[in-house]
């Protein structure tokens, strides 16, 4: 079995895995937003918040997971809950995700301009392959094709999420947010599909190959 097609094969199955690991994580941001829909206490929801992100941590943790996720959400959430405590605006507890949208929305393009597609440097980070995809043309392509996908779902929750905070529509914002990394993860299991049917039955030639078997470690990053 070619060495390539198996670390692509192995990647995608973590495109799916971390698809399902998604819905644990949500988990911080629906609570938040029940709680304020139903109670509409800021500082209830903010706790509520909180703990549910300790306890999506502690339970990858326990699973023996990765949580790498799981602290940056944990991170952005207690930011979030900061801002929002401090100006009385629940609305600002969404303000860290509109900031990653935004700074994806801009730096991505530039990126693909460049030929530094942010998919191929993940795929590689995970492979263990770095960079070395960029030799080939064919993949080249191929990732900035499929990143086009994911750009996409960035820039459809922004377009959405943002005339919501404007107008100070937390709990219809919380409802979008809640689904964003469900519709970001599906974004990435379709890019990685284009990615694969762009690069089709073409395989890299062996001056474009990288020299030494690759042991795929997707697991840590997802």
């Amino acid at each position: 079995m070619d060495p390539g097609a198996h670390r692509e094969d192995v990647t995608a199955t973590a495109v799916r895995r971390r698809l399902l690991r998604t819905v644990i994580d949500v988990a911080p941001v629906f609570g938040f937003t029940v709680s304020f829909a139903v109670m509409r206490r800021l500082a209830v929801a903010l706790a509520l918040a909180i703990a549910a992100g300790a306890a999506v941590c502690v339970y990858r943790l326990v699973r023996r997971e990765p949580i790498r996720r799981p602290l940056a959400a944990l991170g952005l959430i207690c930011v979030g809950g900061v801002l929002a405590a401090r100006t009385g605006q629940a609305t600002n507890f969404f303000l860290p995700s509109l900031v990653v949208h935004c700074v994806t929305g801009v730096v991505t393009p530039v990126l693909l301009v460049l030929g530094w597609p942010p998919m191929g440097l993940l795929v590689g980070a995970v492979t263990g392959e770095r960079t070395r995809w960029r030799r080939c043309q064919v993949r080249r392509r191929a990732f900035t094709k499929g990143n086009l996908v994911i750009l996409a779902g960035h820039l459809v929750m922004l377009a959405i999420q943002l005339p919501l905070f404007f107008s100070g529509q937390t709990v219809a914002l919380g409802s979008v947010d809640v689904l964003g990394p469900i519709v970001l993860a599906l974004a990435a299991l379709w890019g990685w599909r284009i990615y694969r049917r762009a690069v089709g039955t073409h395989r890299c030639t062996a001056h474009d190959r990288p020299s030494a078997e690759i042991s795929p470690c997707v697991e840590r990053a997802s």
